[in-house]
């Protein structure tokens, strides 16, 4: 038995002359170019504070810590959501409650939204529903300590968009 020798294979002319590539790829920015500078009302630009995406009802947004109809905090620091937490950019902080019948509450809870991937596990892990994810999108600011969302933030946060929560 004697071996087949394969020839080697090699590109075609057209496709090793890089010059005929760079021009079509050229033709085709231009094209673009010249076709978004002649008619920009066909460009899918939203005018932001003007107008508003709307996003689907199942959208993850601005994080929520919920009240009891008392005005506690419903978190009963159990850990979970910052267990499931892919991100570990949950810190809660648990202490003793002053009142005997609540076993423990969360004395600090923290919340690193540069961090956060916005998966929603916290929201499926938390037994109580004392942490959501709200419908506001508008997490902006100037410093990296002001993305760090505390308990009072958090709280504050669901006093003004927990109406819009359908759940």
């Amino acid at each position: 038995m004697s071996a087949q020798v394969t020839p080697k294979y090699t590109l075609p002319i057209s496709q090793r002359i890089y010059v005929v590539a760079i021009f079509k790829g050229m033709l085709i920015t231009a094209r673009h170019f010249f076709k978004n500078l002649f008619s920009p009302r066909s460009l899918p630009t939203i005018q932001y504070p003007e107008m508003r995406r709307a996003y689907s009802p199942r959208f993850r947004g601005l994080h929520i810590l919920t009240e009891k109809a008392n005005g506690e905090v419903r978190c009963t620091a159990c850990m979970l959501c910052a267990t499931n937490c892919p991100a570990d950019c949950i810190h809660i902080t648990a202490g003793e409650h002053p009142d005997p019948e609540v076993e423990k509450y969360p004395v600090e809870f923290n919340i690193d939204i540069l961090r956060c991937a916005f998966c929603g596990m916290c929201e499926e892990a938390c037994p109580v529903d004392a942490i959501r994810m709200g419908p506001s999108y508008e997490l902006a600011d100037y410093t990296r300590e002001a993305f760090i969302y505390t308990k009072e933030a958090l709280l504050r946060n669901g006093n003004h968009t927990i109406s819009k929560v359908t759940r």
